[in-house]
């Protein structure tokens, strides 16, 4: 008996033993993911720390309500209302042509592509377009739409180049928040008649909604702060034009790269105001893209 009950203990010790080593490993692994998210925090923080400093000098009403026309770059006022203007349009220009562009192209490849070969060229031409770098988009716009097509520098132009940006970030994005709804609940709809365009339309998006919308911010804020391609397709103005099909118009990328190059200290102030604000523009359009995704979320999610 007393045999019988040491050969029993054995096995206990022995898992007790190999519990304890996982704890280890695990609270190890953990302590070391903690310390890469603090590392990786340091220079967010550190970035952000010296664009809120420098930036709080000119953050002011005139900064918001005036252009730099007639204003030179020693002198001590001036603001950033042409460029703000300019690149709001541009972005909402761009977020027009690109996000349904974008998102009917996730729902082919998803929905609809399989194995085909067309599937197959639509995502390797995705890829190919994920690493064309910003000033080729820029050149391809100035060669095909302004020296070809004669037309003029406009905030349009720009958009065209932005637009080439911003497509493939969100067809992987979409792509991606697509292939993660269940497909019980695609089977669920067929079973019931409902057609599959319907069951795209009122299951498949909504369900995949807030995960696509969080892409399209992502390529949003990566396309509101190109400026390689802006030089070369809506040129930069000091003057305010609120028109985007017509004449050169400001951005806050321009504006930033114009004062910036500029030494005198009035000029570099602007220019780290206009970042503070390109960043808070970015936020902002962030948090209102979370609140309308959260209420549009599905019952039960």
């Amino acid at each position: 008996m007393t045999t019988v009950s040491t050969r029993k203990d054995r096995p206990g010790a022995s898992l007790s033993s190999i519990s304890a080593g996982r704890r280890i490993k695990d609270r190890t692994v953990q302590a070391l993911v903690y310390l890469a998210f603090a590392l990786a925090l340091i220079p967010l923080l550190s970035v952000l720390w010296t664009v809120v400093v420098n930036g709080a000098k000119r953050f002011d009403l005139t900064f918001f309500q005036y252009s730099m026309n007639a204003v030179s770059g020693s002198d001590a006022g001036g603001g950033a209302y042409h460029a703000i203007i300019g690149t709001l349009e541009q972005v909402l220009i761009t977020s027009l042509i690109a996000v349904p562009i974008a998102v009917l192209t996730a729902i082919y490849l998803v929905e609809y592509a399989g194995n085909g070969r067309l599937g197959k060229v639509i995502s390797f031409t995705v890829d190919v377009m994920t690493g064309i770098p910003s000033i080729v988009a820029g050149l391809f716009v100035l060669a095909l739409w302004l020296l070809t097509f004669g037309f003029d520098f406009s905030g349009f132009a720009g958009a065209l180049a932005l637009t080439i940006l911003m497509i493939p970030t969100v067809v992987r994005a979409s792509e991606e928040m697509l292939k993660l709804v269940p497909s019980e609940l695609r089977e669920a709809a067929y079973a019931l008649g409902v057609p599959r365009w319907r069951t795209i339309l009122f299951v498949v998006l909504p369900t995949a909604l807030t995960g696509m919308i969080t892409g399209i911010m992502l390529a949003v804020a990566r396309v509101m702060g190109e400026t390689a391609p802006l030089l070369l397709t809506i040129f930069f103005t000091k003057a305010i034009n609120e028109n985007a099909f017509s004449g050169p118009q400001g951005s806050l990328p321009t504006f930033i790269w114009e004062q910036a190059k500029d030494p005198n200290q009035n000029s570099i102030d602007r220019a780290w105001t206009g970042a503070l604000v390109l960043i808070l523009i970015i936020m902002l359009l962030n948090l209102i893209a979370r609140f309308v995704a959260g209420r549009r979320r599905p019952a039960g999610r």
